[in-house]
């Protein structure tokens, strides 16, 4: 009698798993740690403040279970000392992002700035911890955005940094996939964090957004989540070297 496969219930989990997420403080990068941990992990995030505390009751943050710690990643050395303490690590997360509006990115220390924080302080990661995840065979997920297929009116820098950071994904999936290290990307598209409050906080932009995206509604950070939780998953074994745009659509 032939015997149906039964479904791996426990295929998602990430009991035993360790991973940082840097940028996990707030945002996406939120969503996913706070995933992550509810599906098992012991979770580290990095962020920009003192202390945990200093997020305290702030919108789209949430640090409950999590292991905080201050790094400033546009600073070299501060990633230094932070990857120098982690012993053991299974999923790398790079979730760190800034953009300046008003046409800052057209001034060329501003536009160092946004790239050293989107693309080179994400290298840097990377490379860093590159040892101690060939060690454990684990995966990294670099966040872009769907700014690194079209134009961003008014921000150069962070067009430049995301594609950048697309083409990045793509060679170290490649490079570091022969080793037993997946890198694959998440190409978000509207997402409704602080950074994109410019426009969701006001009603006739936020309007003029939404007929631009095929299924109606901006995306929550949990969307974001949910696809890389598959993207670190068994589920995703045979997947390297590719971003996942995550959009509702809105890059049709």
């Amino acid at each position: 009698m032939e015997q149906t496969a039964k479904p791996d219930t426990d295929i998602l989990s990430l009991a035993g798993k360790k991973a940082l997420v840097v940028g996990g403080s707030s945002g996406i990068g939120n969503g996913i740690a706070q995933l992550f941990r509810h599906q098992g992990a012991a979770v580290q995030v990095w962020g920009t403040r003192a202390g945990a505390q200093d997020y305290a009751g702030e919108k789209g943050s949430d640090l409950t279970g999590l292991d905080y710690l201050r790094v400033d990643v546009a600073d070299p050395l501060s990633i230094d000392s932070a990857t120098a303490n982690i012993d053991g690590l299974d999923i790398l997360v790079l979730a760190q992002g800034m953009v300046q509006y008003r046409r800052k990115e057209f001034e060329i220390e501003t536009f160092r700035k946004v790239i050293d924080i989107n693309l080179n302080s994400v290298m840097h990661c990377c490379t860093r911890l590159y040892p101690t995840l060939k060690a454990r065979q684990g995966t990294i997920i670099i966040i872009s955005s769907i700014g690194a297929y079209k134009s961003v009116i008014g921000n150069p820098a962070y067009a430049a940094s995301k594609a950048a950071a697309v083409a990045l994904t793509r060679t170290l999936g490649d490079a570091w996939g022969r080793e037993g290290v997946r890198v694959n990307g998440i190409a978000p598209g509207m997402i409704a964090t602080k950074m994109t409050a410019v426009t969701t906080d006001h009603p006739d932009r936020l309007q003029a957004a939404l007929t631009t995206i095929s299924l109606g509604r901006l995306g929550l950070p949990q969307d974001i989540a949910n696809a890389a939780l598959f993207l670190v998953s068994p589920l995703a074994t045979y997947i390297t070297g590719q971003t996942l745009i995550v959009d509702g659509g809105r890059s049709l």
